[in-house]
């Protein structure tokens, strides 16, 4: 069978860890989008494992495949393997013939792009994701198998290099010097990623993804697929254009693997939720708190209410509310139900996952965004543009604070041990999306959650 797994908001959801946390279970573990991007952080065996490409299920000895929907950087890739097992480990990943290959001019791009656009900036990681999907949408990608095959690299590159080269120098008019100069050479480019087709070769890493996870289905093993990022950064329905490149949402796991949507739609599809709301990058957010500059539109280093940027660095530092691939400072704010109801809706979840409810113990009260204001009218979900999303006010609910415990003890104990006003959070969150409660969040490691249900006993 398989189990999907789906950010909910932004990003920055805890992803990971349920992947962590399910994937004992898992035979397999794919990421079906998204490429280097996309941060996510292992806790196992008290080490600390922060990747950006590598399907987080590697970690614990289990397949990661990352699947054609994904865009794939042999660099990172190799890198991340590489320190895998120098600590270790013998990570098995394999990679999706389809899948398309971010080159060095598709980096700079992205950073020249990115620079150009000023306010309609997205906030990327300029790691050149979006160059590769729109040069896969383009027909002039180049894909993992390419790499295998010299005679069809060296032709696909001496196509679409001088179009690249030509779009930085002649449209953007960026002079091109040094590795930035390199990353246009066809030469160049050629020895280094034929000898990166080659290591893929070598070590038997590439596959036909939908028939590589239809013949382990076919077998009885489970599957668990990955989403990165969340669904308000989906590019057809999150907050345009300050989203992501691909779809993070549940309806991407068919088309970024392979598989048919039967067989996805037979499975289970969990929402992971954070307690309380996080992105890095602009647009709007109409339940955020304080602000971060050069993120918050219109803000100019505070928001004007004291209480309300001590409250937002109060869980920014808590939650370690910093970019796992950046660094960068998140925006923070209360839940936003609206856009939980609009993710719940997109990908058809029949579970949640909902983390760091320990971030917020403490507090006298704790407050969740259960509607919009717009244009005097209330109303229960996301609007279809960001612009009108703007325009939105949040309408506030506010629930009793929880006490700071012994997450660990609450986390051997079970859900009757959480604190009776998180519960009720809880609850309220689930009665919201109509979907149960499948585990709970209550630290860091997977050892620190309150597993309610296991999508495989279904």
């Amino acid at each position: 069978m398989t189990v999907t797994i789906v950010g909910s908001q932004l990003g920055d959801e805890g992803k990971g860890g349920v992947v962590d946390l399910y994937g004992d279970a898992a035979d397999v573990v794919a990421r079906y989008q998204g490429g280097d991007n996309a941060g996510h952080t292992v806790v196992y065996d008290d080490e600390t494992y922060k990747l950006s490409l590598v399907p987080s299920g590697a970690v614990r000895g289990k397949i990661g495949v990352l699947g054609n929907g994904c865009v794939v950087n042999p660099e990172t890739l190799f890198d991340e393997l590489d320190q895998l097992r120098e600590r270790g480990l013998e990570p098995d990943v394999r990679v999706g013939e389809r899948a398309h290959v971010i080159l060095p001019y598709h980096r700079v791009l992205d950073g020249i792009e990115e620079d150009e656009k000023a306010d309609l900036a997205a906030g990327t990681t300029k790691r050149g994701i979006g160059p590769t999907y729109e040069d896969k949408m383009g027909r002039r990608g180049i894909r993992i198998g390419d790499l295998l095959e010299p005679a069809v690299l060296r032709e696909r590159l001496e196509y679409v290099v001088p179009q690249k080269r030509a779009l930085a120098e002649s449209v953007f008019g960026v002079t091109l010097e040094g590795d930035a100069e390199r990353a246009f050479d066809v030469d160049h480019l050629f020895e280094t990623y034929r000898d990166y087709g080659e290591r893929l070769a070598d070590e038997g890493m590439t596959v036909d993804c939908g028939t590589f996870l239809q013949e382990r289905i076919d077998d009885g093993e489970n599957v668990l697929l990955e989403g990165a990022q969340g669904t308000s950064i989906d590019i057809d329905h999150g907050i345009y254009p300050y989203v992501t490149s691909s779809n993070p949402t549940a309806g991407a796991a068919a088309v970024g693997t392979g598989l048919g949507p039967t067989v996805v739609g037979q499975g289970e599809v969990i929402g992971i939720v954070k307690a309380y709301l996080s992105r890095v990058g602009t647009g709007p957010l109409p339940t955020e708190l304080g602000g971060v500059e050069g993120q918050t539109p219109e803000y100019d280093g505070h928001s004007g209410d004291d209480a309300e940027e001590e409250l937002a660095t109060y869980i920014r530092d808590e939650g370690g509310e910093y970019g796992t691939v950046t660094g960068r400072p998140r925006r923070v704010g209360w839940l936003d139900i609206p856009m939980l109801r609009h993710a719940a809706r997109a990908s058809g979840f029949t579970g949640l996952a909902v983390n760091h409810i320990d971030v917020l113990a403490g507090l006298e009260e704790v407050k969740v965004g259960h509607s919009y204001e717009f244009d005097g009218e209330e109303i229960f979900t996301v609007p279809p543009t960001t612009e009108k999303w703007g325009r939105c006010e949040a309408t506030y609910r506010t629930f009793d604070g929880w006490p700071d415990v012994d997450w660990d003890a609450v986390a051997d104990e079970g859900y009757e041990a959480i604190p009776e006003n998180a519960r009720t959070y809880l609850e309220y969150l689930a009665d919201e999306l109509d979907a149960p409660l499948y585990a709970i969040g209550v630290g860091p490691s997977r050892e620190a959650t309150v597993v309610l249900e296991s999508p495989y006993d279904g």
